[in-house]
């Protein structure tokens, strides 16, 4: 739940930082000047559409500071980046250390061996031509009806 008055206070902070007023902040953010005013006097609180605006018109405020005052404003260029996997980062298999020690960079690979592996892989385990095993459901088809977007549709029957 979003604290109004911590809220506000943030909003303040916020047009004090692009040195904007009210009416200013309102127009960027494309919302009625008098939304913002009663913002800012506490008689109405903040719509998701309200922060989605703030937070697109302005890309260095953070979504959870202006919400509820956690993380930073403006936004720090440093982030850390937190490893989710379960898997150590020291016991990933399957890299060649050879590879990575002899290329500088990530762009200097023979990408057409590469994309090759990947697409042989494909191939084998994602084919769209794979026959499935017949069901033992004794139902038939009544009808297929495709429908388009224009609103129109189109009806097939078996033969």
């Amino acid at each position: 739940m979003v604290n109004t008055e911590d809220f506000i206070k943030r909003l303040e902070e916020l047009l004090e930082y692009y040195s904007l007023s009210a009416s200013g902040f309102a127009d960027k953010i494309n919302v009625q000047r008098s939304s913002l005013s009663h913002l800012l006097s506490g008689r109405n609180k903040p719509s998701l559409d309200f922060i989605l605006k703030i937070t697109d018109e302005f890309p260095e405020v953070d979504l959870y500071w202006i919400l509820n005052g956690k993380g930073t404003f403006p936004k720090s260029e440093n982030k850390i980046i937190e490893n989710t996997s379960s898997t150590p980062i020291s016991k990933i298999e399957n890299v060649d250390k050879k590879k990575l020690e002899s290329n500088s960079d990530l762009f200097s690979q023979n990408i057409e061996t590469d994309n090759t592996v990947v697409k042989n892989n494909l191939e084998e385990k994602f084919s769209n031509t794979q026959n499935f095993p017949q069901t033992k459901n004794s139902s038939n088809i009544e009808r297929i009806v495709v429908f388009y977007k224009n609103g129109s549709f189109k009806e097939y029957l078996p033969e």
